[in-house]
């Protein structure tokens, strides 16, 4: 066995320490710390963070369940999984799996400085299919760190911040020479499928780019058809276990909406709020938009890419036309149907209704253009290092981190502001002292009427987390409509009838609620009181006191 170079160690050293350093600009050191919290659960960039740390927080304490992936304390009768509260149900399943030995109250700090850290060295390593140059690896990985489309999912969307796992598969794409390809494949599909269910049919389609090369380069059929068996098996049975098939009819079509979250056709040109030299361009109405920029030191990779095609030309071979297919479809799913350009949109054709039960499921398309845009650079810094040589090539793209990093100052600035440092823990906003006073007679807190996102959801779900009370107080990526609608007819009749759940707080959070506990509590045994703006049924309280 050969060893590695000091000058490779140092490199794939440096790629990493490089990715750490940008997550540390960002945003600070203070998210490390398992113990830290307060970081997630301030409300400074809205609900999601407190999303994924109650997921965490109710699953961790509940007992082990079939599958392992249900989370029976969060949601009661409407109850999903650790799946649909969007916890990386990856690390949720390690991390509970060692709570007896070591307890952890948030993992996303480590897994944002992960994910940085794997982005980078994947991009050393797939530079390094190219030139053993050590400045060009570790200048091209910094650029692969500095893109507004990963950087902007760390400020929130924490699993989609994962972007090393489309460079492992473009590498795994690109490289002849992996050993245990089936092996590497299928680990890596179904750690992605325990990732996030958005990141899985983008690695899923270079996969199968990958399994059409090999069929292409004679692979025997026999062996390409086990792997394909095998893998659908192994993720399928990964996908049940982190409980995505907990909704009624699986995961596709429970909110709808493909085509109005899609990519315009200028989304990588525009700069705001990321770029500080490239004028604004327009774009569609919808969460996703401003996201898609690739950074002014990419987009001048890109065009310098371009020009070395054009002074030497060359064409993929013939093994590589599966991923440029693949590719291609990525980006006109990304586009949809409903082609926006500068904000302005005009549908081409319908699609049929059977399609969009599947398609609405990934209703944020211009998500899909996250593979092309790594596979560009990757073009790119291919094109650029066999016209100018490893040495060369490396300098220019060392100045093109610098005008990468001037450029994005303003994005920057904006995550600055994402993750104050705080206090470990943030004080509970049910501050009034019924609610210490309720713990020691109730186990479960209910919200009427439920919902995801129902009102004053967060507020409830925080204290019965950390008070140790079960709750049907959520906000997950996906309901089922008809769990809830039967919930609330139930607990409608509950009110109505005057005969409560033992043990179980009633916030009453509309006037119809309200109304109906006022008939039927029974005041001498009952009390209905507000506490910190919330009304309160507690039954049995005086009977108590």
């Amino acid at each position: 066995m050969t060893r590695k170079p000091l000058h490779v160690w140092a490199g794939a050293t440096a790629s990493v320490l490089i990715g750490w350093a940008v997550i540390a600009y960002a945003f600070g050191l203070h998210i490390l710390p398992p113990w830290n919290t307060g970081w997630m659960l301030s409300g400074m960039i809205g609900p999601d963070p407190v999303q994924y740390w109650l997921g965490w927080s109710f699953f961790r304490r509940a007992p082990w369940s079939w599958p392992p992936g249900l989370n029976p304390l969060l949601g009661l009768e409407v109850s999903s999984s650790i799946y649909y509260a969007d916890a990386i149900p990856l690390l949720a399943f390690f991390f509970k799996a060692i709570s007896p030995v070591i307890e952890v109250s948030q993992y996303w700090g480590i897994w944002i400085y992960g994910c940085a850290a794997l982005q980078a060295f994947m991009a050393w390593r797939i530079i390094g299919l190219a030139t053993g140059d050590p400045l060009a690896r570790v200048a091209g990985a910094s650029l692969f760190v500095l893109q507004p489309t990963m950087l902007a999912r760390m400020g929130g969307h924490f699993a989609l911040s994962a972007h090393f796992l489309l460079l492992m598969g473009l590498w795994l794409c690109l490289t002849q020479t992996a050993k245990s390809r089936c092996l590497a494949w299928a680990a890596l599909l179904v750690a992605t499928a325990l990732i996030h269910a958005y990141l899985l049919p983008m690695v899923a389609a270079l996969w199968t780019a990958d399994l059409l090369a090999r069929w292409l380069d004679g692979t025997r059929r026999s062996w390409l058809f086990a792997e394909a068996i095998i893998i659908f098996a192994i993720v399928g049975a990964a996908l049940w276990a982190g409980g995505i098939f907990m909704l009624d009819g699986g995961f596709g079509g429970s909110w709808g909406g493909y085509g109005q979250m899609q990519m315009d056709l200028l989304a990588p040109l525009d700069p705001s709020p990321w770029g500080a030299f490239l004028p604004d361009v327009p774009g569609p109405n919808h969460l996703e938009v401003g996201h898609s920029y690739a950074g002014l030191g990419a987009l001048l990779l890109v065009l310098l890419g371009l020009i070395a095609w054009a002074v030497k030309p060359a064409k993929p071979a013939r093994r590589f036309w599966p991923l440029v297919l693949v590719l291609l479809a990525m980006a006109l799913f990304a586009v949809s149907p409903n082609v926006s350009v500068a904000g302005r949109s005009f549908t081409v054709f319908e699609l049929p209704s059977w399609t969009l039960r599947y398609a609405d499921a990934l209703r944020a398309s211009e998500r899909f253009i996250w593979p092309i845009g790594y596979a560009a650079l990757i073009t790119a810094t291919f094109l650029l290092i066999r016209w100018l040589g490893g040495r060369l090539a490396g300098f220019v793209l060392a100045g093109l981190v610098l005008i990468q990093l001037l450029d994005m100052r303003p994005g920057f600035a904006r995550l600055h502001h994402f993750f104050p440092p705080t206090a470990a823990t943030v004080p509970l906003r049910l501050s009034d002292p019924f609610w210490a006073e309720a713990v020691r007679y109730y186990t479960r807190i209910r919200i009427i009427p439920s919902g995801n996102q129902a009102p004053w959801w967060e507020e409830i779900a925080v204290y019965a987390a950390t008070v140790g009370l079960e709750t049907d107080a959520v906000y997950l990526a996906r309901l089922d409509p008809k769990r809830v609608a039967a919930l609330n007819a139930k607990l409608a009749q509950q009110l109505a009838e005057g005969e409560f759940e033992p043990q179980t707080l009633y916030v009453l959070a509309d006037e119809g609620a309200l109304a109906l506990a006022g008939t039927s509590h029974q005041p001498g045994r009952d009390l209905i009181g507000g506490f910190n703006g919330l009304w309160v049924l507690a039954p049995g309280w005086h009977a108590r006191k």
